[in-house]
């Protein structure tokens, strides 16, 4: 069980985009070294925020830039917009193949609804949180960490 990684390098990637602000160049192949993912992941996740009007993406070594305040952003939004399927299949069901057992026959119709609670739960706890709390935190992080001596 879990929620798609996706979802944790596209907010570091806002985050990353908010502390640059509009007038820095945030391009993938900079976000791939902050993510350690490999540019043509993070255009896949550029494309999949811009359309869903989160981000502004300019082509060639323009960059990116968030176009939504970060309060109206929640984390349900992010993911998704970057895994439009991950909340339903984040608990997955063995499969079987034993039909004649009435255990296995009947396991998926047994299991959907306390299931089907989770993904509901989970989704209001990630409607709940907004990119800006996700921001404070990193602010929170930052000022908690000692400075390092050089």
């Amino acid at each position: 069980m879990h929620i798609s990684m996706k979802c944790s390098v596209a907010v570091h990637c806002l985050i990353f985009m908010n502390e640059a602000g509009s007038d820095d160049r945030v391009t993938s192949t900079l976000l791939a070294e902050s993510t350690g993912c490999n540019p043509a992941s993070i255009r896949a996740l550029f494309a999949a925020l811009k359309k869903a009007g989160i981000i502004d993406v300019q082509r060639g070594n323009v960059g990116a830039h968030l176009i939504q305040d970060p309060k109206d952003v929640t984390l349900l939004d992010i993911q998704n917009a970057v895994e439009p399927d991950g909340l339903a299949t984040m608990i997955g069901v063995h499969q079987y193949k034993g039909q004649s057992c009435p255990v296995a026959r009947n396991i998926h119709a047994t299991l959907a609804p306390s299931y089907e609670k989770i993904e509901h739960a989970t989704a209001e706890a990630m409607r709940s949180i907004t990119l800006a709390d996700i921001i404070d935190d990193y602010h929170v992080q930052l000022n908690d960490k000692p400075t390092q001596r050089q």
